[in-house]
C-alpha cells in the first residue's frame, strides 16, 4: 500500500537550510522498500530498475510492484562492495543494453570493481534476464580491502561512457598512471578506448583516464551545457563537488579540505595551485552519494539546479550554480542516509534510501504539493 507522507518543518531536527518554518515544497509518496539498495534508473516507459548491492537488480513500477531480473553477475559483496549503479545505453529503446557496475573477486583477497554491459529481456511475469554479459572494464589493480570502489556511470549527450573510479583506501594510486584507481573514465560505450583521451598517446592504463587525483567519487552527471561534475567523499571532512576538465588532477591525496582519520593533517587544496580545486566543498562532511541535475517541470524554480544525497549528512542537499561555481542553498534533513537520487519522466524527484536503522531503504517519490 503506497503512503503519502506530509513533511512539516516544525523540528529544529528536520528543519530545512533557508526554508525558516515554510512546509516543504513537495509531498512524499513511498513506492517501495528494498534491502540494501544502491541505485535506479528509468526505463522508457517509466518503470525502474533498482539494484541491491547484495546482487540483486529488480524491474519496478511506480505503483512499486517488484519482479526479479535474473542472469545477474557474481559480486564481491562486503563493506561498500556488491552491486553498484546501473544505466541504460542511450539507445536503449533499441538495442536494450544496460551498463551494471559491481565489486568483483580476484587472485587471493583481493577485489576491484568492474562495468559489464548487457541485454535486457524482459518477461511475462514484469521482470526479466540479462543475456550477452561482457565486462568491458575492470579497476586496475585489484587490491585487498571493501572500501572505495566509486563505480558510478555516466552517458555524454553525444554518447560517451564515464565510470568513476575510487581509490579503493590506497591513497597513492589516485596519482599512479599506470593504475586507473581514484580516476575519471572515458570509453566508447564497447569500452574500447577515444583516441582523443588526453593521455592516450601514453598508452596502456593511461590511455583510459579522463582526470585523475580522486578519492572515492559516488556522484557523476552532466549538466545543461555537457558540462561533466563528480562529488567525491573526502577523507575525514572535505567533502568535494569537482567540476571535471579533461586531463586534469584534482589533487587526492596531496592535497584535501579535509584531514586523514588518522588525524594527520593534509595540504589544503590553496597550497596547491597547480592542482584543480572543487567549486563547492563540505566540513564537516555530508558524504554525498547519488546526483542529479534538474531539467522538469513539476519544479521550474529548480531547473539547472542539483541534487545531492547525504549519508551522514542523513539529508538532501540542493545546490545553486553560478556559471562554474557551486553552493549549497537548502539541506532537507531527512532523517535517513540516501543513498541515490534521480530525475523521474514527469519531473518528480526520486529519492533511494539507505538501510533504515530498524527498516529496509525506502524508494520516494517526491511531487509538488
Amino acid at each position: 500500500m503506497q503512503r503519502l507522507v506530509f513533511l512539516m518543518l516544525f523540528l529544529a531536527a528536520s528543519a530545512c537550510t533557508g526554508d525558516g518554518d515554510r512546509a516543504w515544497p513537495f509531498v512524499i509518496q513511498e513506492v517501495a522498500t528494498f534491502d540494501e539498495p544502491w541505485a535506479m534508473t528509468f526505463l522508457p516507459d517509466g518503470r525502474l530498475l533498482v539494484t541491491e548491492k547484495p546482487g540483486r537488480l529488480y524491474v519496478v513500477t511506480q505503483d512499486g510492484e517488484k519482479s526479479p531480473v535474473t542472469g545477474l553477475p557474481r559480486v564481491a559483496y562486503g563493506g561498500q562492495g556488491g552491486l553498484g549503479d546501473v544505466v541504460l545505453h542511450p539507445d536503449f529503446a533499441r538495442n536494450k543494453i544496460v551498463y551494471l557496475s559491481y565489486a568483483e573477486a580476484g587472485d587471493g583477497d583481493t577485489r576491484g570493481a568492474a562495468v559489464l554491459r548487457a541485454t535486457l529481456t524482459f518477461d511475462d511475469a514484469g521482470g526479466g534476464k540479462l543475456d550477452n554479459r561482457l565486462v568491458i572494464w575492470r579497476q586496475i589493480p585489484k587490491v585487498t580491502g571493501q572500501g572505495h570502489y566509486g563505480h558510478r556511470i555516466a552517458f555524454s549527450g553525444d554518447g560517451y561512457l564515464y565510470i568513476t573510479s575510487g581509490e579503493r583506501q590506497k591513497f597513492d594510486p589516485a596519482q599512479d598512471m599506470k593504475s586507473n584507481l581514484g580516476k575519471v573514465i572515458r570509453l566508447y560505450p564497447d569500452g574500447t578506448i577515444p583516441k582523443d583521451n588526453p593521455f592516450y598517446s601514453d598508452g596502456g592504463i593511461a590511455a583510459q583516464i579522463w582526470t585523475l587525483g580522486h578519492r572515492n567519487p559516488l556522484g557523476i552527471a552532466f549538466d545543461d551545457d555537457e558540462r561533466l561534475w563528480v562529488h567525491e567523499m573526502g577523507p575525514k571532512h572535505g567533502d568535494e563537488l569537482n567540476l571535471i576538465i579533461a586531463g586534469r588532477n584534482y589533487g587526492y591525496p596531496l592535497v584535501s579540505n579535509g584531514d586523514h582519520y588518522n588525524g594527520d593533517p593534509i595540504p589544503d587544496h590553496d597550497t596547491r595551485p597547480d592542482l584543480e580545486a572543487p567549486k563547492a566543498y563540505w566540513v564537516p562532511a555530508i558524504s554525498p552519494a547519488g546526483f542529479i541535475f534538474y531539467s522538469g517541470d513539476l519544479f521550474p524554480e529548480w531547473r539547472g539546479d542539483a541534487f545531492i544525497g547525504g549519508l551522514s549528512a542523513k539529508a538532501l542537499i540542493h545546490v545553486e550554480f553560478d556559471g562554474a561555481e557551486a553552493t549549497e542553498v537548502q539541506r532537507f534533513r531527512w532523517g535517513a542516509r540516501i543513498r541515490e537520487v534521480e530525475q523521474g519522466p514527469d519531473g518528480a524527484i526520486w529519492v533511494l534510501e539507505d538501510d533504515r536503522d530498524d527498516s529496509e531503504g525506502r524508494l520516494l517519490k517526491l511531487a509538488p504539493r
